[in-house]
């Protein structure tokens, strides 16, 4: 079986780029700056009519992964939304203040999910790299009916992480697919997937593109991701392509 490729697109733009670069699916979602979050209302419609499976990422703020009551009802509210905007999936997860998963809110988000639609593809995300103890917490994913866990093997990138990440996956078996996320570029995709043993790989895929405005700067700074000549990254649809291309020749 050929390991699929997800791109993680920070708008409705990256998703179209994730898509000419032959991507297997997309994790769409906003404010990658911010480690990603929950995108716009748009951006998931649009999504919904792109020809490869989109998952769309819950998460309504950066920081910690440990949400208060009404942070838990918008996330209910944004995976009843995006799923019956016709995605085919979404990513989320909880964790409590000691690094455990948040049972009782993860079952709360995949009930509603289920309840808009029981096929609905489930990813838990790296909040899993800061659980205290992955391999219990990966079980209490199992138990909650996720379909995959997005993990770099708690390192700072997949390729560090890449042992961890095997041995959870010699650990759940078949019970669930592990993808490997973090630091993944087209020279190490398939190292990655040979030392982890990863079932699929997450990537960014992101090249600069500069400003196409004239003389806007005038010393105003638009955010802490500003820049001095206005640049931004992009996914880029040849480093996609670079990237699958990489690790279809494993199959």
């Amino acid at each position: 079986m050929s390991v699929k490729l997800e791109i993680c697109a920070g708008g409705i733009d990256d998703a179209i780029a994730a898509v000419k670069g032959n991507a297997d699916r997309i994790e769409l979602c906003s404010a990658l700056s911010e480690g990603g979050l929950t995108p716009s209302a748009a951006a998931v419609g649009m999504a919904a009519e792109l020809s490869i499976p989109v998952n769309v990422l819950i998460r309504p703020r950066s920081g910690d992964f440990i949400y208060s009551a009404a942070e838990a009802e918008m996330m209910e509210r944004d995976i009843r939304f995006a799923l019956e905007s016709g995605v085919s999936g979404v990513v989320l997860g909880a964790l409590t203040a000691d690094g455990d998963v948040d049972i009782p809110l993860c079952r709360r988000l995949v009930g509603a999910a289920r309840e808009v639609n029981p096929d609905a593809d489930l990813t838990f995300h790296r909040a899993f790299d800061l659980a205290a103890s992955p391999f219990d917490a990966i079980e209490k994913i199992v138990e909650l009916g996720f379909h995959r866990v997005l993990t770099s093997g708690q390192a700072s990138t997949a390729l560090k992480g890449a042992a961890l990440i095997r041995e959870l996956k010699e650990h759940v078996g078949s019970r669930i697919l592990l993808m490997a996320g973090a630091g993944v570029n087209p020279a190490n995709a398939a190292d990655i997937i040979c030392l982890s043993h990863a079932d699929e790989l997450h990537a960014s895929a992101r090249s600069p593109l500069s400003s196409q405005m004239v003389s806007y700067r005038r010393g105003v700074c638009m955010g802490s991701s500003d820049t001095e000549n206005g640049s931004r990254l992009i996914t880029d649809a040849s480093i996609v392509k670079s990237i699958k291309n990489a690790i279809d020749c494993l199959s």
